[in-house]
């Protein structure tokens, strides 16, 4: 029996910077953001100056003025993504994606045919080098929870194995911050109890953390702390919720400027929702302020829909709804996610465009979108805005 594995968590690391300093030279070795008015990502030489994703990128040149600044290309970013998780699947047909720079793989039944989880990983992140020409860091261990902490730990480019005799070990003594769910909020709450570290969370009663942290929770992170994780590696998952979001860096923002953003999110997401036929019946809108702190407002709609219009009303509500938060303390994020979700049947809208058919204004905007491209055809309100770059997404 193998002390490894059989989990891997593969992560690129600063993917979008990563991508740009192979496909220019002269950008390795030093620092890169890519960006325009926000920092999308960085590069390992910029962030050791305190350049971060989602800052503005005037101050992110005040911390760091020799950086390069380069748009985005998207189209390059998803080549990327496809060219590494096609060696993801020749590593093995168990993988499953969180995004478009990393994932999860189980290599437990590779044993005779490839080794060790070590050696899978090593030749993993070989393949991912000479074939697609970036670095990537893989942790390797028991559960899905432990592999991930432990590429986070090993970045940049690197390799860890957590053996299973040595679990404890290795998480009991990093920050609490490392915990699945432990953000800014959490991480204050476990401090002003003197909780400190992972093993502190765990030398707790998992009453104790309840009571500090709401049942779910408190529940949540005394299993983590424990590496108590059984989730297995799914393939082919369908997703719970979709999103987007658009950082809108510090300036103050009137409230038409804000709707306007909303709207290129909602129609942006309502599309995606469509193209995958599915539905959703919660809209959640997300907001982070200029002192950095974050709220989420969510509102279940009578109806499963993925009605544009729909989606858009309870969207406004909330925003509306926030709007005196956002007057006092600034609005530096805007996001929107879809939630909730069920599949829906396909539906075809051959009959004549009637606008009081529901559902007729989507489905003939959909048909031009897939034909001409998602740019071919906006709002009135849209027109000659740039809505920000369109992420690359896994498939939804």
């Amino acid at each position: 029996m193998t002390n490894e594995g059989p989990i891997l968590h593969a992560d690129l690391d600063a993917f979008y910077a990563s991508v740009e300093q192979r496909d220019d030279p002269s950008l390795r070795g030093r620092p890169v953001i890519v960006g325009g008015g926000v920092v999308l990502a960085a590069s390992y030489e910029a962030k050791a100056r305190g350049v971060r994703t989602a800052m503005g990128c005037t101050q992110a040149l005040r911390l760091c003025p020799s950086a390069v600044v380069v748009p985005p290309r998207m189209a390059a970013y998803s080549a990327a993504s496809k060219a590494v998780f096609a060696v993801f699947e020749q590593t093995t047909p168990l993988v499953e994606g969180l995004s478009i720079d990393e994932a999860f793989l189980d290599v437990g039944g590779l044993a005779r045919i490839a080794g060790p989880p070590r050696a899978i990983a090593a030749g993993l992140r070989r393949a991912v080098a000479e074939q697609v020409g970036l670095p990537i860091t893989v942790g390797v261990a028991r559960t899905k929870f432990l592999a991930k902490v432990a590429s986070g730990v090993a970045k940049p480019d690197g390799l860890l194995v957590v053996p299973h005799d040595r679990e404890l070990e290795f998480l009991h003594p990093l920050p609490v911050e490392r915990l699945w769910g432990v953000g800014a909020v959490t991480a204050g709450k476990l401090h002003a109890r003197g909780i400190r570290t992972v093993g502190q969370v765990a030398g707790r009663g998992e009453a104790e953390l309840v009571e500090l942290l709401g049942r779910a929770s408190g529940r949540h992170l005394f299993a983590l702390a424990h590496n108590r994780d059984p989730r297995p590696v799914v393939v082919g998952r369908r997703r719970r919720s979709i999103g987007a979001q658009r950082a809108l860096g510090r300036r103050q923002r009137s409230p038409a400027e804000l709707d306007e953003v909303l709207a290129a999110l909602v129609d942006r997401l309502a599309h995606r929702l469509r193209a995958a036929h599915r539905v959703c019946r919660t809209v959640v809108l997300r907001l982070r302020f200029a002192d950095f702190s974050r709220a989420t407002r969510s509102q279940t709609v009578s109806r499963a829909t993925a009605h544009t219009d729909d989606i858009l009303a309870a969207a406004r509500a909330l925003l509306t709804a926030a709007m005196p938060v956002i007057h006092e303390r600034g609005c530096t994020l805007l996001g929107v996610a879809l939630s909730n979700l069920d599949d829906d049947a396909p539906r075809q809208l051959e009959l004549p465009f009637d606008q009081h058919t529901p559902g007729a204004l989507d489905a003939a905007l959909d048909r031009v979108r897939d034909r001409y491209g998602t740019a071919a055809i906006t709002r009135a309100m849209l027109l000659g805005r740039d809505d920000g770059p369109a992420v690359p997404l896994l498939p939804d």
